[in-house]
């Protein structure tokens, strides 16, 4: 026979979709409305027209800061950049092994990041690990990247901004600034979004007690995911298969048929449009060029197909099919799309651990057991 839990009322539904697990004053996403916020703040609209630091500053002290305060904050960023000559020398050795760009950060954030399990910090020892963290994040990626194509790792430029420091540091020159400008905006739009599957799981890390870099290791795992943070490279992969828009349905139809999941569409949130999409299709078509031009006739004609397939369903164009574009052009290699959503949702994953630790309760769910029983002696 089987087991069936007569607590039906309290059994979530599949993926936890909809299910609300915590309070938060961090922000959240509002699917129906196509709004999502930072502490009250339009996440869409700060993305337009402020600094990372600025928005980093708001999600992990609480307000917007004034001039004088975002310097502050961003010397203190910039200065959490710099790696010891260890923790140098340990990302160079791995860098050389088949160990993925995340898993390398994993390992130097351990011996970086303030070892003590966050049950056993001040409110402000625990702010200084997570500093530790973010600080160190674009660094360690961007050495990564640059020894596996054969060059040598740039130490940080503290005067510098940190999306730009992150670009120069990953592609070895001094971006221009429209491209600084355009990983900028990608950063602030992608530093939270709500209780997705990586923030979740750095929270109930977190609930534990255990240290900032254990909660942030299982993060990065989370996001490692082609279905979290790895999407971006494959729609790049999808435009270049697809090539001249003429070959937009077919293509799409053949996937579909195969069942196959189409990248950059549809979300699980969002029932109306995605405002980070919007927002980078507006900042990819300040950038322009023949990309842009291909993509942006693609997209129309994979909405309409997929409107037709679907008639029922709202299926949008997700923050995935403009971030690969915006990216690419920015510079940025392929396999430095996933680092760079990292580099930005460490700060969201640090501004939930915070919240987590200052007024913890260990999360215990329970599960619903549907194997069989067998009747003892």
């Amino acid at each position: 026979m089987n087991a069936v839990s007569p607590l039906t009322e309290n059994i979530a539904p599949p993926g936890l979709k909809g299910l609300i697990v915590a309070d938060t004053e961090v922000g959240s996403v509002r699917g129906d409305e196509g709004w999502y916020h930072y502490r009250g703040h339009s996440a869409a609209a700060l993305a337009r027209s402020n600094s990372f630091e600025a928005v980093a500053h708001l999600l992990l002290n609480g307000s917007l800061p004034d001039p004088t305060a975002e310097e502050d904050f961003r010397s203190e960023l910039a200065a959490a950049r710099r790696l010891t000559p260890d923790a140098a020398e340990m990302v160079s050795a791995l860098a050389k092994t088949d160990l993925p760009p995340m898993s390398v950060l994993r390992s130097v954030l351990g011996v970086v990041v303030d070892p003590r399990p966050t049950l056993d910090l001040g409110s402000d020892e625990r702010r200084d690990a997570v500093m530790q963290a973010i600080g160190i994040t674009p660094t360690v990626l961007a050495a990564v990247n640059r020894i596996r194509s054969g060059a040598e790792p740039l130490e940080p430029d503290e005067s510098l901004s940190h999306s730009a420091d992150y670009l120069r540091m990953t592609l070895g020159e001094t971006p221009l600034p429209e491209h600084a400008r355009a990983v900028e905006t990608y950063l602030c739009l992608t530093a939270d979004h709500g209780f997705n599957a990586s923030t979740f799981t750095a929270r109930v890390i977190t609930s534990t007690g255990t240290d900032v870099a254990g909660a942030m290791g299982g993060a990065l795992a989370a996001l490692a995911g082609p279905l979290h943070g790895g999407a971006p490279g494959r729609v790049l992969d999808m435009l270049h298969a697809i090539g001249h828009p003429d070959n937009a349905v077919p293509w799409i139809a053949a996937e579909l048929e195969a069942g196959r999941k189409i990248m950059g569409f549809g979300h699980a949130v969002y029932r109306a449009a995605d405002p980070r999409s919007a927002t980078l299709k507006a900042v990819a078509i300040e950038l322009g060029g023949e990309l842009v031009d291909r993509a942006l006739d693609i997209e129309s004609r994979i909405l309409a197909y997929l409107a037709e397939w679907k008639p029922n369903a709202v299926i949008v164009t997700n923050v995935e099919f403009y971030a690969g574009v915006v990216l690419h052009l920015a510079g940025l290699p392929q396999e430095a799309f996933t680092p760079t959503f990292t580099t930005s949702r460490v700060v969201g994953w640090g501004a939930h651990l915070l919240e987590q630790a200052a007024n913890n309760k260990i999360m215990r769910p329970s599960a619903r057991y549907t194997g069989p029983l067998h009747n003892s002696d």
